[in-house]
């Protein structure tokens, strides 16, 4: 069934709120008001989706007790759990590429037991001592894929195809986020590595807000756009201002709301839906409220953007199922 404005899922981002730090056993009872605070905020900024984010909290990492004790508290507020987002943890990293793709097989088996479709993963590497140092992290470069490297390209085909195996297995989405300086970090190589992976249940997360915010020359998002939400079954959306200064060739970028920044999310949208495109929306926004900024965004995409009226959506590249109760009407 094809969705529409009032039905489309529209995942909160947990990137606003403070990094949670498990401890191993049961969790306290301190432990269990802060989840269910940060919860009720999201409801309470008028979201009836969220996305399970890790910089929040290690989903992978909860011991059977916390997992109980975390999936009651989200039952307790309301929340459908639309998607999850494994961030930072690159499966070809040469010191924890295997630590990663176990945490990432993780995330997958915690997802189908949640009843969540999707898990988004990338090849982004924690930011470095120089980058954490920055207001914003993007303005300074930090890990390179080595696109001259065909071992290392080999490494992340065989390991995302791995992960897309037990997604298919347990019926779970596996989306490829898009991200600076990897090989996710173009049109042309994202869609490369989605075709070298070659499955149906592997798509990308076509997150152009990674790429345009950087201070070096960029593709035109337009492209970007043209070349991937073809393969797009999840969709972290986000804007950037962007300023560039032909002589001297300084380049500014700051978030902003998704009408205002580079991104037309107008015709984004409309060209990911002409391309069959039927997954989780998740808002996300770094800086001041990003709560609140998720919430305008999330109103924006339904008042202004969204189709209105339900249509038979064209054949999908990438496969499109996503849990029945994410696309329930609110």
């Amino acid at each position: 069934m094809a969705l529409t404005a009032e039905t489309w899922p529209i995942a909160a981002s947990l990137l606003p709120f403070t990094a949670e730090r498990l401890a191993d056993g049961e969790p306290d009872a301190q432990a269990l008001r802060r989840w269910q605070r940060v919860f009720d905020a999201v409801v309470d900024a008028g979201f009836d989706a969220v996305d399970l984010t890790d910089t929040w909290t290690a989903f992978g990492d909860l011991t059977p007790v916390q997992t109980d004790a975390m999936r009651e508290s989200l039952a307790q507020s309301g929340l459908t759990p639309a998607s999850l987002s494994v961030i930072r943890r690159s499966v070809t990293d040469e010191l924890d590429g295997e630590e990663n793709l176990a945490y990432s097989h993780r995330c997958i088996d915690l997802a189908a037991d949640w009843g969540v479709g999707v898990v988004s993963v990338g090849l982004h590497r924690p930011l470095t001592a120089e980058q954490r140092q920055q207001l914003w992290f993007w303005t300074v470069a930090g890990h390179r894929d080595p696109y001259d490297d065909p071992a290392t390209w080999e490494l992340a085909v065989r390991r995302f195809r791995e992960l897309g195996r037990h997604a298919a297995d347990v019926g779970v989405l596996l989306s490829l986020e898009m991200y600076e300086h990897t090989y996710l970090g173009t049109a042309d190589s994202a869609v490369r590595l989605v075709e070298d992976i070659g499955m149906d249940v592997v798509g990308l997360n076509p997150d152009f807000g990674n790429l345009i915010r950087l201070h070096e020359p960029i593709e035109d998002w337009r492209e970007i756009a043209r070349q991937t939400l073809p393969y797009a079954n999840y969709w972290h959306v986000k804007n950037y201002t962007r300023d560039e200064d032909a002589v001297t060739g300084a380049v500014t970028s700051s978030p902003t709301y998704l009408e205002s920044g580079l991104i037309d999310y107008r015709s984004a949208l409309q060209c990911a839906i002409e391309a069959g495109f039927q997954g989780v929306i998740c808002t996300e926004h770094y800086g001041g409220d990003g709560l609140s900024m998720s919430a305008a965004n999330r109103d924006y995409l339904r008042d202004r953007i969204l189709p209105r009226r339900a249509y038979d959506p064209p054949p999908s590249r990438v496969r499109q199922q996503f849990p029945q109760s994410a696309g329930a009407a609110r």
